[in-house]
Protein backbone atom coordinates (compact mmCIF):
# COMPACT_ATOMS: atom_id res chain seq x y z
CA UNK A 1 0.00 0.00 0.00
CA UNK A 2 2.80 2.38 0.90
CA UNK A 3 4.51 1.73 -2.46
CA UNK A 4 1.22 2.30 -4.29
CA UNK A 5 0.78 5.58 -2.44
CA UNK A 6 4.18 6.85 -3.56
CA UNK A 7 3.55 5.76 -7.15
CA UNK A 8 0.23 7.66 -7.18
CA UNK A 9 1.86 10.69 -5.59
CA UNK A 10 4.60 10.65 -8.21
CA UNK A 11 2.00 10.48 -10.99
CA UNK A 12 0.16 13.46 -9.51
CA UNK A 13 3.40 15.48 -9.44
CA UNK A 14 4.24 14.53 -13.02
CA UNK A 15 0.74 15.43 -14.21
CA UNK A 16 0.96 18.73 -12.34
CA UNK A 17 4.30 19.52 -13.98
CA UNK A 18 2.97 18.63 -17.42
CA UNK A 19 -0.05 20.87 -16.89
CA UNK A 20 2.17 23.73 -15.78
CA UNK A 21 4.42 23.41 -18.83
CA UNK A 22 1.47 23.26 -21.24
CA UNK A 23 -0.26 26.18 -19.52
CA UNK A 24 2.85 28.30 -19.89
CA UNK A 25 3.11 27.55 -23.58
CA UNK A 26 1.75 30.67 -25.32
CA UNK A 27 -0.60 30.46 -28.27
CA UNK A 28 1.18 33.39 -29.94
CA UNK A 29 4.84 34.06 -30.72
CA UNK A 30 5.70 37.75 -30.91
CA UNK A 31 7.96 39.32 -33.51
CA UNK A 32 11.05 39.26 -31.30
CA UNK A 33 10.68 35.51 -30.80
CA UNK A 34 10.13 34.89 -34.51
CA UNK A 35 13.18 37.05 -35.28
CA UNK A 36 15.27 35.00 -32.85
CA UNK A 37 13.99 31.74 -34.34
CA UNK A 38 15.13 33.01 -37.75
CA UNK A 39 18.64 33.61 -36.45
CA UNK A 40 18.21 37.41 -36.42
CA UNK A 41 17.98 37.46 -40.20
CA UNK A 42 18.08 41.05 -41.44
CA UNK A 43 20.18 42.27 -38.51
CA UNK A 44 23.31 40.14 -38.76
CA UNK A 45 26.40 42.15 -39.61
CA UNK A 46 24.57 45.45 -39.16
CA UNK A 47 24.68 48.31 -36.68
CA UNK A 48 21.29 48.36 -35.00
CA UNK A 49 19.25 51.01 -33.22
CA UNK A 50 16.30 50.01 -31.04
CA UNK A 51 13.12 51.86 -30.05
CA UNK A 52 11.55 50.01 -27.13
CA UNK A 53 10.30 50.17 -23.56
CA UNK A 54 9.64 47.61 -20.78
CA UNK A 55 6.87 45.96 -22.83
CA UNK A 56 9.46 44.81 -25.38
CA UNK A 57 10.02 41.32 -23.97
CA UNK A 58 9.78 37.68 -25.01
CA UNK A 59 7.49 35.12 -23.36
CA UNK A 60 9.98 34.62 -20.52
CA UNK A 61 10.20 38.39 -19.88
CA UNK A 62 13.68 38.76 -21.36
CA UNK A 63 14.08 42.31 -22.64
CA UNK A 64 14.47 42.90 -26.36
CA UNK A 65 17.37 45.19 -25.38
CA UNK A 66 19.23 42.28 -23.82
CA UNK A 67 18.23 39.81 -26.54
CA UNK A 68 19.63 41.99 -29.32
CA UNK A 69 22.64 43.11 -27.27
CA UNK A 70 23.67 39.47 -26.81
CA UNK A 71 22.63 38.23 -30.26
CA UNK A 72 25.49 36.75 -32.32
CA UNK A 73 26.73 38.93 -35.17
CA UNK A 74 24.30 41.74 -34.25
CA UNK A 75 25.77 45.05 -33.12
CA UNK A 76 23.26 46.96 -31.03
CA UNK A 77 24.69 50.48 -30.84
CA UNK A 78 21.95 52.84 -29.61
CA UNK A 79 18.60 52.92 -27.81
CA UNK A 80 15.75 55.40 -28.34
CA UNK A 81 13.37 56.28 -25.54
CA UNK A 82 9.70 57.13 -26.26
CA UNK A 83 7.28 58.38 -23.61
CA UNK A 84 8.15 56.85 -20.20
CA UNK A 85 11.65 55.91 -21.39
CA UNK A 86 13.38 52.72 -22.53
CA UNK A 87 13.33 51.23 -19.03
CA UNK A 88 9.99 52.78 -18.01
CA UNK A 89 11.51 55.08 -15.41
CA UNK A 90 9.73 58.28 -16.52
CA UNK A 91 6.15 58.84 -15.35
CA UNK A 92 3.32 60.01 -17.61
CA UNK A 93 4.09 63.38 -19.17
CA UNK A 94 7.62 63.48 -17.78
CA UNK A 95 10.41 64.49 -20.15
CA UNK A 96 12.68 61.74 -21.38
CA UNK A 97 16.30 62.88 -21.58
CA UNK A 98 19.42 61.60 -23.35
CA UNK A 99 21.33 59.30 -21.05
CA UNK A 100 23.21 56.00 -20.91
CA UNK A 101 21.63 52.61 -20.29
CA UNK A 102 23.14 51.26 -17.08
CA UNK A 103 22.76 47.59 -18.02
CA UNK A 104 24.44 47.77 -21.43
CA UNK A 105 26.33 51.07 -21.41
CA UNK A 106 24.59 52.04 -24.68
CA UNK A 107 23.59 55.64 -25.39
CA UNK A 108 19.87 56.32 -24.97
CA UNK A 109 18.44 59.11 -27.11
CA UNK A 110 15.17 60.76 -26.12
CA UNK A 111 12.37 60.90 -28.67
CA UNK A 112 9.84 62.27 -26.19
CA UNK A 113 10.24 65.83 -25.04
CA UNK A 114 11.91 68.64 -26.96
CA UNK A 115 12.92 66.11 -29.67
CA UNK A 116 10.24 63.73 -30.91
CA UNK A 117 11.67 62.97 -34.32
CA UNK A 118 15.21 61.54 -34.21
CA UNK A 119 17.77 64.03 -35.51
CA UNK A 120 20.34 63.04 -38.16
CA UNK A 121 22.99 63.11 -35.42
CA UNK A 122 21.02 60.58 -33.35
CA UNK A 123 20.91 58.24 -36.33
CA UNK A 124 24.56 58.51 -37.27
CA UNK A 125 26.08 55.08 -37.94
CA UNK A 126 22.77 53.18 -37.78
CA UNK A 127 22.08 50.63 -40.54
CA UNK A 128 18.69 49.42 -39.34
CA UNK A 129 16.23 50.70 -36.72
CA UNK A 130 14.19 48.12 -34.81
CA UNK A 131 10.87 48.98 -33.12
CA UNK A 132 9.41 46.72 -30.42
CA UNK A 133 6.70 48.18 -28.15
CA UNK A 134 3.35 46.75 -27.08
CA UNK A 135 0.58 48.86 -28.59
CA UNK A 136 -2.95 49.37 -27.16
CA UNK A 137 -4.85 49.88 -30.42
CA UNK A 138 -5.94 53.47 -29.72
CA UNK A 139 -4.95 56.47 -31.85
CA UNK A 140 -4.14 58.81 -28.95
CA UNK A 141 -1.50 56.48 -27.48
CA UNK A 142 1.80 58.18 -28.30
CA UNK A 143 4.00 55.19 -29.13
CA UNK A 144 2.53 54.84 -32.63
CA UNK A 145 3.21 58.56 -33.18
CA UNK A 146 6.83 57.97 -32.23
CA UNK A 147 6.93 55.04 -34.65
CA UNK A 148 5.82 57.25 -37.54
CA UNK A 149 8.35 59.94 -36.77
CA UNK A 150 11.13 57.35 -36.50
CA UNK A 151 10.10 55.92 -39.87
CA UNK A 152 10.13 59.40 -41.40
CA UNK A 153 13.56 60.25 -39.99
CA UNK A 154 14.98 56.90 -41.14
CA UNK A 155 13.53 57.38 -44.64
CA UNK A 156 15.35 60.69 -44.93
CA UNK A 157 18.63 58.98 -44.00
CA UNK A 158 18.12 55.82 -46.04
CA UNK A 159 17.99 53.66 -42.89
CA UNK A 160 15.98 50.47 -42.86
CA UNK A 161 13.18 50.06 -40.28
CA UNK A 162 12.18 46.70 -38.79
CA UNK A 163 8.97 46.45 -36.75
CA UNK A 164 8.65 43.45 -34.45
CA UNK A 165 4.93 42.78 -34.38
CA UNK A 166 2.81 42.31 -31.28
CA UNK A 167 -0.90 41.66 -30.61
CA UNK A 168 -3.48 44.39 -30.72
CA UNK A 169 -5.10 43.90 -27.28
CA UNK A 170 -8.42 45.20 -28.67
CA UNK A 171 -8.37 42.51 -31.36
CA UNK A 172 -8.16 42.99 -35.09
CA UNK A 173 -11.84 43.61 -35.83
CA UNK A 174 -12.82 46.51 -33.54
CA UNK A 175 -12.90 49.85 -35.42
CA UNK A 176 -14.54 52.91 -33.86
CA UNK A 177 -14.41 56.67 -34.18
CA UNK A 178 -13.96 59.32 -36.83
CA UNK A 179 -10.85 60.35 -38.73
CA UNK A 180 -8.63 63.24 -37.66
CA UNK A 181 -9.50 66.45 -39.49
CA UNK A 182 -7.07 69.01 -40.94
CA UNK A 183 -5.99 71.38 -38.19
CA UNK A 184 -6.24 68.71 -35.48
CA UNK A 185 -3.28 66.48 -36.25
CA UNK A 186 -1.03 66.25 -33.20
CA UNK A 187 1.15 63.84 -31.27
CA UNK A 188 -2.05 62.28 -29.84
CA UNK A 189 -3.81 62.20 -33.24
CA UNK A 190 -1.06 61.86 -35.78
CA UNK A 191 -2.74 59.80 -38.49
CA UNK A 192 -5.94 59.92 -40.49
CA UNK A 193 -7.30 56.80 -38.83
CA UNK A 194 -10.24 56.07 -36.47
CA UNK A 195 -9.80 56.33 -32.71
CA UNK A 196 -9.80 52.50 -32.48
CA UNK A 197 -8.19 51.15 -35.64
CA UNK A 198 -8.07 47.35 -35.45
CA UNK A 199 -4.53 46.85 -36.77
CA UNK A 200 -1.40 45.43 -35.21
CA UNK A 201 1.50 47.85 -34.97
CA UNK A 202 3.17 46.08 -37.89
CA UNK A 203 0.08 46.42 -40.06
CA UNK A 204 -0.26 50.08 -39.08
CA UNK A 205 3.39 50.71 -39.95
CA UNK A 206 2.77 49.30 -43.42
CA UNK A 207 -0.25 51.56 -43.84
CA UNK A 208 1.62 54.65 -42.63
CA UNK A 209 4.46 53.90 -45.02
CA UNK A 210 2.41 53.09 -48.11
CA UNK A 211 -0.36 55.66 -47.67
CA UNK A 212 1.90 58.55 -46.66
CA UNK A 213 -0.13 59.12 -43.50
CA UNK A 214 2.56 60.45 -41.16
CA UNK A 215 1.51 63.71 -39.49
CA UNK A 216 -1.48 63.90 -41.82
CA UNK A 217 0.67 64.17 -44.94
CA UNK A 218 -1.08 63.00 -48.08
CA UNK A 219 -0.98 63.21 -51.83
CA UNK A 220 1.19 65.92 -53.35
CA UNK A 221 3.09 66.56 -50.09
CA UNK A 222 5.32 63.61 -51.09
CA UNK A 223 5.89 62.02 -47.66
CA UNK A 224 9.05 60.02 -47.18
CA UNK A 225 8.78 56.24 -47.43
CA UNK A 226 11.26 54.08 -45.54
CA UNK A 227 12.51 50.61 -46.37
CA UNK A 228 10.23 48.70 -44.00
CA UNK A 229 10.27 45.10 -42.80
CA UNK A 230 7.64 43.71 -40.44
CA UNK A 231 8.52 40.55 -38.53
CA UNK A 232 5.07 38.98 -38.08
CA UNK A 233 3.77 37.03 -35.13
CA UNK A 234 2.93 33.36 -35.31
CA UNK A 235 -0.44 32.14 -34.07
CA UNK A 236 -2.28 35.46 -33.76
CA UNK A 237 -5.72 35.84 -35.32
CA UNK A 238 -7.92 38.90 -35.61
CA UNK A 239 -10.55 37.63 -33.17
CA UNK A 240 -8.02 37.36 -30.32
CA UNK A 241 -7.99 39.60 -27.29
CA UNK A 242 -4.76 39.70 -25.32
CA UNK A 243 -5.97 37.13 -22.81
CA UNK A 244 -6.26 34.64 -25.68
CA UNK A 245 -2.57 34.89 -26.62
CA UNK A 246 -1.05 33.08 -23.64
CA UNK A 247 1.51 35.87 -23.35
CA UNK A 248 2.40 37.77 -20.17
CA UNK A 249 1.20 41.35 -20.04
CA UNK A 250 3.88 43.92 -19.26
CA UNK A 251 2.39 47.35 -18.78
CA UNK A 252 3.54 49.60 -21.65
CA UNK A 253 2.86 52.70 -19.54
CA UNK A 254 2.03 53.29 -15.86
CA UNK A 255 -1.74 53.61 -16.26
CA UNK A 256 -2.17 50.52 -18.47
CA UNK A 257 -1.44 47.91 -15.78
CA UNK A 258 -3.64 45.02 -16.93
CA UNK A 259 -4.24 43.25 -20.23
CA UNK A 260 -7.89 44.44 -20.12
CA UNK A 261 -7.00 48.09 -19.49
CA UNK A 262 -6.64 49.07 -23.19
CA UNK A 263 -10.35 48.54 -23.82
CA UNK A 264 -11.18 50.78 -20.87
CA UNK A 265 -8.62 53.32 -22.03
CA UNK A 266 -10.56 53.48 -25.30
CA UNK A 267 -13.84 53.81 -23.40
CA UNK A 268 -12.87 56.55 -20.92
CA UNK A 269 -9.68 58.22 -22.18
CA UNK A 270 -11.42 60.92 -24.22
CA UNK A 271 -13.62 61.90 -21.28
CA UNK A 272 -10.52 61.84 -19.11
CA UNK A 273 -9.13 64.82 -21.00
CA UNK A 274 -11.87 66.97 -19.42
CA UNK A 275 -9.95 67.73 -16.26
CA UNK A 276 -12.23 68.56 -13.34
CA UNK A 277 -15.26 66.70 -14.74
CA UNK A 278 -15.13 63.04 -13.71
CA UNK A 279 -12.64 60.83 -11.93
CA UNK A 280 -11.93 57.89 -14.29
CA UNK A 281 -9.82 55.88 -11.86
CA UNK A 282 -6.41 57.46 -12.52
CA UNK A 283 -4.70 57.57 -9.13
CA UNK A 284 -6.66 54.53 -7.98
CA UNK A 285 -6.27 50.80 -8.65
CA UNK A 286 -8.67 50.70 -11.63
CA UNK A 287 -7.44 53.27 -14.16
CA UNK A 288 -9.97 54.09 -16.90
CA UNK A 289 -12.49 51.60 -15.49
CA UNK A 290 -14.40 54.04 -13.29
CA UNK A 291 -16.56 57.14 -13.64
CA UNK A 292 -17.02 58.98 -10.38
CA UNK A 293 -17.26 62.26 -8.50
CA UNK A 294 -17.60 63.38 -4.90
CA UNK A 295 -20.99 64.95 -5.59
CA UNK A 296 -22.98 62.35 -7.51
CA UNK A 297 -25.43 59.63 -6.50
CA UNK A 298 -24.06 56.41 -8.02
CA UNK A 299 -27.40 54.59 -7.90
CA UNK A 300 -29.08 57.36 -9.90
CA UNK A 301 -26.26 57.34 -12.45
CA UNK A 302 -26.44 53.55 -12.76
CA UNK A 303 -30.21 53.63 -13.29
CA UNK A 304 -29.93 56.32 -15.94
CA UNK A 305 -27.19 54.52 -17.87
CA UNK A 306 -29.05 51.22 -17.71
CA UNK A 307 -32.11 52.96 -19.16
CA UNK A 308 -30.11 53.49 -22.37
CA UNK A 309 -29.77 49.69 -22.86
CA UNK A 310 -26.20 49.97 -24.09
CA UNK A 311 -25.15 46.71 -25.76
CA UNK A 312 -22.43 44.69 -24.07
CA UNK A 313 -21.72 46.94 -21.07
CA UNK A 314 -22.77 46.60 -17.42
CA UNK A 315 -22.33 48.88 -14.41
CA UNK A 316 -21.93 48.50 -10.66
CA UNK A 317 -21.74 51.17 -7.98
CA UNK A 318 -18.40 51.76 -6.29
CA UNK A 319 -17.02 53.99 -3.54
CA UNK A 320 -13.30 54.64 -3.43
CA UNK A 321 -10.60 57.01 -2.20
CA UNK A 322 -7.91 57.87 -4.78
CA UNK A 323 -4.38 57.18 -3.67
CA UNK A 324 -2.99 60.17 -5.57
CA UNK A 325 -4.13 63.18 -7.56
CA UNK A 326 -6.31 66.17 -6.73
CA UNK A 327 -8.93 63.98 -4.97
CA UNK A 328 -6.44 61.98 -2.92
CA UNK A 329 -8.08 60.70 0.26
CA UNK A 330 -11.54 61.98 -0.67
CA UNK A 331 -14.52 59.66 -0.97
CA UNK A 332 -15.45 59.39 -4.63
CA UNK A 333 -18.80 57.84 -5.56
CA UNK A 334 -19.35 56.35 -8.95
CA UNK A 335 -19.58 53.35 -11.22
CA UNK A 336 -17.26 50.60 -12.31
CA UNK A 337 -18.16 49.24 -15.73
CA UNK A 338 -17.52 45.94 -17.51
CA UNK A 339 -17.73 44.80 -21.12
CA UNK A 340 -19.90 41.69 -20.87
CA UNK A 341 -20.24 41.32 -24.66
CA UNK A 342 -17.13 42.92 -26.09
CA UNK A 343 -17.86 42.00 -29.69
CA UNK A 344 -21.16 43.91 -29.72
CA UNK A 345 -20.17 46.72 -27.36
CA UNK A 346 -19.39 50.17 -28.79
CA UNK A 347 -16.58 50.75 -26.35
CA UNK A 348 -15.65 54.35 -27.20
CA UNK A 349 -19.25 55.51 -26.94
CA UNK A 350 -19.54 54.56 -23.26
CA UNK A 351 -17.95 57.83 -22.13
CA UNK A 352 -20.32 59.97 -24.21
CA UNK A 353 -23.34 58.25 -22.65
CA UNK A 354 -21.86 58.89 -19.19
CA UNK A 355 -21.52 62.57 -20.10
CA UNK A 356 -25.12 62.53 -21.33
CA UNK A 357 -26.42 60.88 -18.14
CA UNK A 358 -24.60 63.36 -15.92
CA UNK A 359 -26.03 66.30 -17.89
CA UNK A 360 -29.55 64.90 -17.52
CA UNK A 361 -29.22 64.21 -13.79
CA UNK A 362 -27.09 67.23 -12.82
CA UNK A 363 -27.69 70.16 -15.20
CA UNK A 364 -25.16 72.28 -13.27
CA UNK A 365 -22.41 69.64 -13.81
CA UNK A 366 -22.44 69.42 -17.60
CA UNK A 367 -19.03 68.37 -18.87
CA UNK A 368 -18.05 71.42 -20.89
CA UNK A 369 -19.39 73.89 -18.31
CA UNK A 370 -17.33 72.72 -15.33
CA UNK A 371 -13.88 72.45 -16.87
CA UNK A 372 -11.18 75.01 -17.52
CA UNK A 373 -10.20 73.90 -21.03
CA UNK A 374 -11.00 71.39 -23.74
CA UNK A 375 -8.10 71.70 -26.19
CA UNK A 376 -6.77 68.22 -25.50
CA UNK A 377 -10.29 66.78 -25.77
CA UNK A 378 -10.54 68.14 -29.31
CA UNK A 379 -7.08 66.82 -30.13
CA UNK A 380 -7.82 63.26 -29.06
CA UNK A 381 -11.17 63.39 -30.86
CA UNK A 382 -9.34 64.68 -33.92
CA UNK A 383 -11.95 67.38 -34.42
CA UNK A 384 -13.88 70.08 -32.59
CA UNK A 385 -17.15 69.02 -34.22
CA UNK A 386 -17.78 66.34 -31.59
CA UNK A 387 -17.54 68.85 -28.74
CA UNK A 388 -19.46 71.65 -30.42
CA UNK A 389 -22.38 69.46 -31.47
CA UNK A 390 -22.52 67.41 -28.30
CA UNK A 391 -22.56 70.37 -25.94
CA UNK A 392 -25.67 71.83 -27.58
CA UNK A 393 -27.95 69.18 -26.05
CA UNK A 394 -25.61 66.59 -24.48
CA UNK A 395 -27.21 63.80 -26.53
CA UNK A 396 -25.00 61.17 -28.11
CA UNK A 397 -27.47 60.79 -30.97
CA UNK A 398 -26.41 64.26 -32.15
CA UNK A 399 -22.85 63.04 -32.84
CA UNK A 400 -23.40 59.32 -33.41
CA UNK A 401 -23.39 59.45 -37.20
CA UNK A 402 -20.34 61.71 -37.24
CA UNK A 403 -18.40 59.55 -34.79
CA UNK A 404 -19.11 56.47 -36.93
CA UNK A 405 -18.88 57.99 -40.42
CA UNK A 406 -15.36 56.82 -41.37
CA UNK A 407 -15.37 53.33 -39.92
CA UNK A 408 -16.43 51.30 -42.96
CA UNK A 409 -14.24 53.16 -45.43
CA UNK A 410 -11.28 52.62 -43.12
CA UNK A 411 -12.12 48.95 -42.75
CA UNK A 412 -11.97 48.59 -46.53
CA UNK A 413 -8.63 50.44 -46.69
CA UNK A 414 -7.06 48.64 -43.75
CA UNK A 415 -7.80 45.18 -45.17
CA UNK A 416 -5.11 45.81 -47.78
CA UNK A 417 -2.56 45.70 -44.96
CA UNK A 418 -3.78 42.67 -43.06
CA UNK A 419 -0.98 40.24 -42.26
CA UNK A 420 -3.24 37.92 -40.27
Amino acid sequence: MKRLFFICAALVVLMSCATTVNASEPVVKTGIEVLRDRGFEGLRGKRVGLVTNPSGVDRFLNSTVDILYNAPDVELVALYGPEHGVRGDVYAGGQVVDTKDEATGLPVYSIYGSTRKPTPEMLEGIDVMVYDIQDVGVRSYTFISSLGLVMEACAEKGIEVMVLDRPNPLGGNKIEGCFVEPGFFSFVSQYEIPYVYGLTVGELAMMINNEGMNCGQKGDQAPAHCKLTVIPMEGWTRDMLYEDTGLPWVLPSPNIPFKETPMYYAAAGVCGELYGFMNIGIGYTLPFQLFGATWLDPEDLKDRLESYSLPGVSFRTIYFKPLSGSQKGQLVKGLQYFFTDYENARITETQFYVMQAVAELYPDKKAFEVISGYGLFDKVCGTDYVRMEFQKRYKFTDIKDYWRKDEESFRALSQRYYIY
